[in-house]
Parts: C-alpha cells; structure tokens; sequence
C-alpha cells in the first residue's frame, strides 16, 4: 500500500476519526466490520471522487480476485436452476448469490485478512500521528533554546505540508507581549525571540488582535533596522500575510510597508541621487528594490480582491500609495531637482506604469484614485507632465543640432545583464513610466478634468490639447527605428512605439478620448512633417520611413470615424474651411507627390511603396464618402493611382526570366513579390472608388474597371477580409457596379457572377458531404435558409434594373426536355429557368429540395 497518495492518506484518516468516534459512542473494544462499511457508504455517498482513490481501487480488486470465482461459480449454478424454474425473478437470484458468498469460505478468510490489514494500517496511522506530534514539540522546545542562547534561524518557512508545518495559536495577551517585546527599545535577543514567535502564529490572529495597532508601529520602524536579516524576516513575514489573508487585513501590513518606505525616502539616511547613477548589486539598494518590488506586486492583484470589501479599506490603499509617491525635497533643497524619488525607483521595477493601469480600468477604483489625484497629489501629475517636456525638449534640441539621441531603451532592453543605471538611463526610465501614466490617464473623463495642469517653469497652463501635440511631436523629434528592426524585439521601450500605443488607443475609443484628439493643433502636429516635405523644408527626422507610416496609421484611424473625417475635410470650423487648406488637402497633394517619386528625401528608400500605400490608404477613408470624395476630385487622384498601377503593371510583366544562380533568383523573386503586392494595392485602392456612384464612374473613366472587378474576385475566392476600418465589405460595391451597365458587364466577364450561382445552386440542392447523419433533418420553417441568406442578399443586391437588362436581355430560357442532376446553372438565366418557372415535370424532377428551391426562387 505503498504506491497510495496523499488523497488516499486523507481518506483513510477520515475513516479513523469516524471509526474511532463510533467507538466512543458504542463503547466497544475494537470497531466492527459492520460500522467499517457503514462509513464506507457513507463517503461514497458523500464524497464524488471516492470510486478514484487508489485505496478504493485496492479494496475493490482484491475483493473481486477473492471471491469472483465464488460469484461466477454460483450465478452458473443459479442459471441452470433458474431455467428449470427452480429459482425465478432477478431479486431472487441477486439475494441467493449474496448469501451463498457470504457463507462461502473464501469470503470468511478475505475478511478476516483484510480485518488484520486494516488494523496494522490503522495503527501506523495512529503511532505517525503521535510520532509527528512529539517531534513538533521537540521542535518548539529545541527553538525556545537557541533563541535563548542568541542564536536566530528562521522557521518563517511557507511550506504547504499540513503535518511540516506548525502554528502556536495565541491569546490577546501573548499577543500584547510580543508587541512590547518587538519595541525597538528591547535588547536585540528579546526581539529576535518575539519575531520568531510571530512567524508561527496565524497572520490572521495577529492582524485581529487588539494590540495590532502598536505592533504595526513597531514592525514599521524595524523595517529600518540596521541588522539585514532582522528587517528580511519582517519582509517576508509581510509577503506570507500579503499571500495568506484577506484585504481587508492585508491593506494593514501595506500601509505599514507603504509608511516605512515613506519615512525612509524622506529621513537623513537616503542619500541616493539621480546623477550618481543607481548600483543594483549594492546591499542598501538591494533591499530598498526588494520592498518596493514587495509593494509593486501587491499593488497589482489588489485590484482583484477589493472590490468585495469597503471602499475605506481600498482609499487606505489608494492614499498611502500616492503619499509614497508624491514624496520629494522642498523646491529650496540644494538637491531638489537630483533627488532620486520612490517614483524613479517603482519605474525601474514597473516600467508601464501597469499597477496604475490596472488600478484605474474599473470605475469603482478610478473614481478614488482620480478624487485623491484632484485634492492633495496633483502634483504627481505635474511631474510627470514635467519629465514629458524635459525629454522632448532634450530630443529637439539634439536634433536640430544634427546629433545622434542615444535611446536608452536599448540599452534597457539588451540581453547583456546590467547591474548598475546611469542618470541619463534613470530619467528616460521615469520617462516612460510617466509616458504610460498619462496615456491612461487622459482616456477617462476624470482624467481629463485634472487638467489644465500649472509647471513651475511655464507660464501658461498646459492643457489636454498641449499634452497630445506633445505626443504626437515625440513621433518624430524621439529616435525611431524601422519598423523592421522594431518588429525583433518583443517589448520595445521607444518613446515612437509607446506614444503609438497611445494615440492607438485614443483613436479606438469613442467619446471623451477621442473628442480630445479631433483638434487642429494636433492635426497640423501630426502633419507637420508632411508639411516640411511638400514644401520642400530641411526635415530633420531621425527615421522619416518610420515617422511617416506612424503618421499615416493615426491619420487613417481618425479617418475612419465620422467625427474624425469631418475634421480632416472642413477642421474644427467649417465655415472658414474653404478660405483655409485643411488637412485633407495637404494629405492628397502629398499623396499625389509620392505617386509621381517627387518626394526627394524618399527617393530610392526600400519602404517606398509602404509609405505610398499608407498615405493613399488615408485617401481612401476619405474618397469613401460622397463628401470626400466632391472635396478631393478636382486633385485627380485617381488618375494618379491608375498611372502608377499602369507603369507597375507593364514592369512587372517584364521581369526577367530566372536564371540558375540561386542568390539572383532569391532576388528576382522578392522583387517580383513587391511588385506584386503594390500592383494589387494600387488595384485595391482603384475599386473602392466605386462605393460612390460618382467614385464608380471616376473609375470608368480610368480604364481600369475589368481589372479591377478581376481583383474583386479574386479576393473574395481567397476569403480576403476586409479592413477593420472599414464597415463595410465587397458587398456595397457589388450594387454600386450592378448600377450601371459595363460594370455589370464586367462582373459577368470576370467569372463573379457564375461563382455566385454555383455556390447558391451548392447550397440549395448538395448540401454539405461531409455531414454526418445521426438524425433526420428537420423540416425547415424559415422563409430562407440561414446558409443561403448571404448568397441571396448578394444577388439581390445585383440585380438593379441594368445589371438585369444587360444579363438577360436578348436571351431565351433554355426549357429543356431533360435536366441532368449533374447540370449545374451558372447563369441568371439558368436560376430562372431551374427555380422559378418549373414549368415543366422535367425541372421539378431535377430538383432534390423542390419546395426550398423553388421557395427561394419566388422570394
């Protein structure tokens, strides 16, 4: 018995306490096999997972090894009689072959010896049970001896085995006693002692108990003790209470935590500054990191508990924490602008600001935090404002000087391992921490209303519309990278990346976040590196590529909304946007440029065509709509767009023919998968002229219709999904090309049409193969089959008046004498012909579903 689990131990000790209770209650010597299967029954009732423990799985085989012999023997006896109608009925038979192995002689010798099992296994059970019990007393005993003699060893071990581990449950006035005895007046040895008592009483007596208050005091200042391992014992008795108790206890032991390192930061002790740099591997420093880190963690899962509890208890939280945080020298200080804060030091440890993010996504903990924010730690906000400017301010002066910034993101991020921070690395980490600080912080409407905010060094307020133009000017005065080398790293730190993250965000959201961001100082930010370029302005841009793709992605997701499109086409005023050029004129002209290679700062770049596709994208959102599609006409765009698809339409069929060295094939063939890919784009961006119908006969007039609908088709044979900024798919340009006579032509030519029928006719009379039956289909009661509405939808939508006239006119209905079940329709003529007018007993015969078919035919 061996191989059994420590369920199985369960099990049997649960069968020990019953038994040895049924004992009591009987008065008798040993307990009977009687009250044994009375307890069995009783946890297979109770317990679901009895038939799965080994000792079960035991009992069970050895009781069928034992007497299934016996059972076999007698049930073939009992058959033999029960067909000569000696013995009749299935109760009758189960009770006689119940009590012939009852009496059987195996059965007697199975019980006895598994009687004699139980009681060895019994008896262990208690003996390890008494052996477990005077080895912890020794223990208690052997700890009280060393702690006597001034010897300290740790027993604050969080171990998870119920026998290993051992509490002293204590009275209210132990409990006094060792908060007199851990004041840190008392001699080191008697305060080693009441630690170590501490640690093996239950966190939740402690932290109920009356005398809580005054020993919380004292483990604060013990925190500061100078002996490392005295205040690493109170960390860790911190860190078991933060795992082992609830919130509304464990906010206790983080205030404390929170308080001490308050003091800490704010007492003649702390002498860490930002331009000496920051030694991780140091002694002081380490243990400073680890309680933060303590502290940082809990700040992190607190969200998910405090909820359930009292809003006092998470405002205690809430408060502390910012209190931590606000901590810095009075503005006289000699070392005010070096002093190295605890939020310089919880960005290291958090560097995206994740706890106040998590702290901030529901509305039950926004609203304190932002209320606190509001009337006593406002300048937490300020500062971090402040750290934004610095480094932008650091970054634009580089640049125009034409010197390389050093991103310390890099750095930060390197595989090397780094022991030690320099300042400069230290501030661009306070940086980021307080880049992702405010990107949340502004996405809420409290948020919003912190501001405007009032800098020391600024006379005038800096208000939302000042942080965002800050954002979006970061883009390109801040190093960046190409995408393709941003794309390797898995957490890039890159102020661009991270300021993308957040007006992403911004752009997504819908109300205050994005009312916020529709304003023309952050749209001429946003095109202002357009404007140097069309101009013809020296750019002074680390990675222009870069800044234009970030640029194009934020324009495209203000375009897609409605709000945001209005704003590119007339700005915030529109009754003087004809006397102003809004954005939307800067973005086609610019975008005309690239078409034509006129951008000479871009000429020969590799991510050419990627910068084109996006700005031509943007145009797109616009030349979607009737009004932005009137408001860019007069530009010619697309005129432009098919001249390009032209020029790489005839250089892509002239590429050579591969030879056989395999790096020029290599090359050959990527260029072939570019050209390929801009071709299609060009293309794609082509089609959707057509959502309009003045757009559909710009795009007539281009030449380009066939290929086009082609391009459609072929899009919608790979199942392509449609932008997600799009609402709305191939579907609405379908109906606007049946609107007019050639481009229902050219969907007919290009195979659309005969694809749609024979899906339909699939749909209607095949239905799936590989559908299995394991039950009749039930007849349907819907007017249309669910997985025919789309199919039905799309040829409704095709047929308008000239798409019908140009499809059927001067076309007869076949009417044949027979109909093949393998003749498939693939025409709108044939549908008409083999579901509508089944006027014959030939086209009814064809049909598998008649009534569904012909149903969907009249609809």
């Amino acid at each position: 018995m061996s191989h059994f689990t420590s369920e199985d131990e369960a099990l049997l000790q649960s069968m020990l306490r019953q038994l040895l209770q049924s004992v009591k209650e009987k008065i008798t010597g040993a307990p009977s096999v009687e009250c044994a299967e009375e307890i069995l029954l009783h946890l297979e009732e109770t317990d679901e997972n009895f038939h799965n423990y080994e000792f079960v799985k035991y009992l069970r085989q050895y009781v069928r090894n034992t007497v299934g012999p016996v059972i076999e023997e007698e049930t073939e006896k009992c058959t033999s009689a029960q067909n000569q109608g000696e013995i009749s009925g299935y109760d009758t038979l189960v009770q006689h072959l119940t009590k012939k192995t009852r009496e059987s002689k195996e059965y007697r010798e199975m019980m006895h010896a598994l009687k004699n099992v139980m009681m060895i296994v019994v008896e262990s059970l208690i003996n390890k049970f008494e052996e477990d019990r005077m080895h912890d007393k020794e223990l208690d005993s052997k700890a009280k001896k060393e702690c006597q003699s001034g010897y300290y060893t740790d027993n604050c071990s969080d171990s998870d085995s119920s026998f290993n581990q051992s509490y002293a449950f204590m009275s209210q006035e132990q409990l006094q006693l060792l908060a007199e005895r851990l004041d840190p007046i008392q001699p080191k040895e008697v305060r080693q002692e009441a630690l170590q008592m501490l640690c093996l009483a239950p966190a939740s007596d402690i932290l109920s108990a009356e005398s809580w208050p005054s020993l919380r005091k004292h483990l604060t200042i013990s925190l500061a003790d100078p002996d490392e391992t005295f205040s690493e014992k109170i960390l860790r008795f911190y860190a078991k209470t933060f795992s082992s108790s609830p919130f509304n206890m464990t906010k206790e032991v983080y205030t404390s935590l929170a308080r001490h390192l308050e003091l800490y930061f704010l007492s003649g002790e702390y002498s860490l500054h930002i331009s000496a740099g920051l030694d991780v591997s140091n002694s002081d420093v380490n243990r400073l990191l680890k309680k933060v880190r303590l502290l940082n963690e809990y700040q992190k899962e607190a969200p998910s508990s405090w909820i359930r509890h009292p809003e006092k208890y998470m405002e205690e939280v809430v408060e502390s924490t910012l209190s931590l945080l606000s901590v810095k020298h009075k503005p006289n200080h000699p070392a005010a602008p070096d002093f190295l804060s605890p939020m310089h030091v919880l960005a290291l440890l958090d560097i995206k600001a994740v706890w106040f993010k998590k702290w901030t996504h529901a509305y039950y903990s926004r609203r304190v935090v932002f209320r606190l924010l509001e009337r006593k730690y406002k300048s937490l906000i300020n500062a971090a404002v402040q750290q934004c400017l610095d480094y932008f301010e650091f970054c634009k002066a580089a640049v125009n000087k034409n010197s390389k910034v050093s991103v310390f993101s890099q750095q930060h991020c390197s595989d090397t391992q780094n022991f030690s921070y320099t300042g400069p690395e230290l501030q661009y980490i306070y940086f980021v921490h307080s880049l992702c600080f405010l990107g949340r912080l502004l996405i809420y409407r409290q948020g919003q209303n912190l501001f405007p905010v009032q800098l020391k060094n600024k006379k005038d307020n800096v208000s939302i519309t000042d942080v965002l133009v800050l954002f979006t000017q970061l883009i390109y005065y801040s190093p960046s990278y190409p995408k393709t080398a941003l794309a390797a790293q898995s957490d890039n730190y890159s102020p661009e990346s991270l300021v993308m993250e957040i007006l992403q965000v911004f752009c997504d959201q819908t109300g205050c976040a994005a009312e916020c961001l529709y304003t023309d100082a952050v749209i001429d930010a946003l095109l202002h590196p357009v404007q140097s370029l069309l101009s013809g302005t020296e750019v002074y841009i680390n990675c222009l590529e870069t800044t234009l793709l970030d640029v194009a992605d934020i324009l495209a997701r203000i375009a897609a909304s409605e709000d945001g499109l209005s704003l590119l086409l007339y700005g915030e005023n529109e009754k003087n946007a004809k006397d102003n050029l809004t954005a939307a004129h800067v973005i086609v002209q610019f975008t005309k440029k690239l078409l034509h290679d006129d951008v000479s700062p871009l000429s020969g770049s590799e991510h050419m065509p990627l910068v084109k596709g996006a700005f031509i994208f943007v145009c797109r959102q616009m030349y979607r709509t009737c009004e932005g599609l009137q408001m860019l006409t007069p530009y010619g765009l697309h005129e432009s767009i098919a001249e390009a698809w032209r020029k790489t339409s005839f250089l892509s069929e002239r590429v050579p023919t591969p030879v056989t060295d395999a790096d020029s094939t290599s090359a050959i063939s990527q260029e072939s998968k570019t050209s390929l890919l801009w071709e299609e784009t060009l293309l794609d961006a082509l089609l959707n002229f057509s959502t309009t119908p003045k757009g559909l006969f710009l795009l007539h007039s281009t030449g380009a219709m066939n290929d086009c609908v082609n391009f459609m088709f072929n899009s919608l044979s790979k199942k392509i999904q449609t932008n997600e900024y799009e609402e709305f798919g191939n579907r609405i340009i379908v109906t606007q090309m049946a609107a007019t006579p050639m481009a229902a032509v050219a969907l007919q030519n290009s195979g659309f049409i005969k694809a749609l029928v024979t899906e339909l006719w699939a749909l209607l009379e095949c239905g799936k193969d590989d559908l299995r039956i394991t039950q009749p289909k039930s007849t349907p009661v819907d007017p249309i089959d669910q997985s025919c509405q789309k199919s039905f939808l799309f040829l409704i939508n095709l047929l308008t008046y000239p798409a019908v006239f140009e499809l059927l006119s001067k076309q007869d209905i076949p009417n044949k004498p027979m109909y093949s079940f393998r003749e498939v329709p693939t025409d709108i003529i044939d549908i008409i012909d083999r579901l509508i007018i089944l006027n014959s007993e030939a086209k009814i015969h064809s049909l598998f579903n008649y009534e569904q078919s012909h149903i969907f035919g009249l609809r």
